[in-house]
């Protein structure tokens, strides 16, 4: 049976077994990467430098902080996010000919094209490769990233509708943004997406919306009370609280209650209606003996 050899031992690097642990539960190749860079490395070293050492975009090396810091094992400022160029990187026709002479990339071209239905420009060809090159996502996962385009503008605006690849570039940054680098992160994300997506009917009938799709912008606050935890339950009460007090639904009243709620830890009915009884008489005795001595 075949084995690996670890050569050079002296020149090892020890790490702890809970971070060994944490960073293959993590699984994740640019976290690692950075972490083992970071430990190698003496004194103070710039994202510039580690984006030039690790070979990665500023997004991925963003992603791969993000991942470490949440798992404890390093402290660091937040790297600057670049927002996506109101135009693509520049890319010579001589740069541009290599890329579509690899056949990963021609794939990639030839898919999206299928999938928009139409001929990509030059200036397409260039958002595609900014993604691949300078944000640094691989083909297969903007292949993912263009279906996932082409079947939320279908379900928003009807079939034969296809988004354009200035709006896959956009969505691209933003999955780079969530460390979308490889296709088991993105179809994990893409099944969330999906079970949220089943999940919206609800609210929407919590909010006496009938059976439509949300629009944009309320899609986004529902998608934000889901990340707080309440369930349509509590957005019903949400719901006929402000229905009473606006004479009417209103969208940022309604995500003002749930805020509220959620700072104060009010997430179900039970929490809402323990809230809401008074204080026992012995226990508002105590409390009054308490503050009077406070202030004596």
């Amino acid at each position: 049976m075949a084995g690996y050899i670890i050569q050079d031992r002296e020149q090892m690097l020890t790490l702890p077994a809970r971070q060994v642990d944490a960073l293959l539960d993590l699984s994740d190749g640019d976290a690692a990467l950075l972490y083992l860079c970071l430990m190698r490395v003496e004194g103070a070293v710039t994202p510039e430098q580690l984006m030039e050492r690790l070979h990665l975009s500023a997004l991925r090396l963003q992603a791969a902080q993000t991942k470490l810091e949440k798992l404890g094992l390093i402290r660091a400022q937040a790297l600057p996010v670049p927002e996506p160029p109101r135009r693509p990187a520049e890319f010579t026709d001589r740069e541009l000919g290599d890329l579509l002479r690899d056949g990963e990339f021609q794939m990639l071209v030839e898919e999206t094209e299928r999938a928009l239905g139409k001929k990509l420009t030059t200036m397409d060809l260039k958002r595609l490769a900014s993604l691949h090159r300078e944000v640094g996502l691989p083909a297969d996962v903007i292949f993912l990233l263009v279906r996932h385009c082409v079947e939320n503008q279908e379900l928003r605006y009807g079939p034969g509708r296809r988004p354009t690849v200035a709006f896959i570039e956009r969505e691209g940054h933003y999955w780079a943004k969530r460390g979308l680098f490889d296709q088991e992160s993105a179809a994990r994300f893409l099944r969330s997406v999906s079970q949220r997506r089943e999940r919206t009917g609800e609210y929407m009938a919590a909010l006496q919306m009938g059976d439509r799709r949300p629009v944009e912008a309320e899609e986004k606050y529902i998608g934000q009370w889901m990340d707080w935890g309440f369930s349509p339950e509590m957005v019903a009460i949400a719901y006929e609280k402000t229905v009473l007090k606006k004479q009417g639904m209103n969208w940022k009243y309604l995500n003002g209650i749930l805020r509220r709620w959620n700072q104060e830890g009010l997430h179900t009915p039970q929490a809402l209606e323990q809230e809401k009884r008074p204080e026992p008489k012995s226990q508002q005795g105590k409390t009054q003996a308490i503050e009077e001595y406070m202030k004596w």
